[in-house]
């Protein structure tokens, strides 16, 4: 049984864990929307991420009519990607995201065993966060402070 002081410790350390997701995000070169991801296992941050180019483009994420390039990656990928070529495995962690994942970016996290999702801003579509539900991942929706 979790106790209301467990409980609240987990919020205060998920809302740390969402701000420094939102600083990460600062390192976008997206002018549309710059989204940062932390993936924390045992109280470690094991992996970071944020929305760009893959390595080697140029950091450009749009258009001159402000349409994000296919190729850009989100940061959700970014951090699972990471990840997956470290010594750490996401099995069982936890992701932070600035916004609430994609259907793509379900997928990866699905795949890639994380057992929740703490994201503070709500994507247009939420067939992402569907899926993750339906997974049976726990989802939580901490909404800015």
């Amino acid at each position: 049984m979790v106790t209301d002081n467990a409980a609240a410790k987990q919020q205060l350390l998920d809302s740390r864990y969402l701000r420094m997701a939102a600083i990460w995000a600062e390192n976008s070169y997206c002018r549309r929307r710059q989204v940062g991801a932390l993936l924390v296992k045992d109280k470690m941050i094991i992996s970071d991420g944020y929305n760009g180019t893959p390595v080697g483009f140029e950091n450009v994420c749009e258009d001159d009519n402000d349409h994000t390039f296919p190729y850009v990656l989100h940061a959700e990928a970014n951090a699972i990607t990471k990840v997956a070529q470290s010594n750490n495995s996401s099995s069982g962690a936890t992701l932070y995201v600035t916004t609430s994942p994609c259907i793509e970016c379900a997928k990866l996290i699905i795949q890639a065993g994380i057992r929740r999702v703490v994201f503070a801003q709500s994507y247009r579509l939420d067939d992402g966060v569907a899926l993750l539900r339906r997974a049976g991942i726990e989802v939580v929706h901490l909404c800015d402070e």
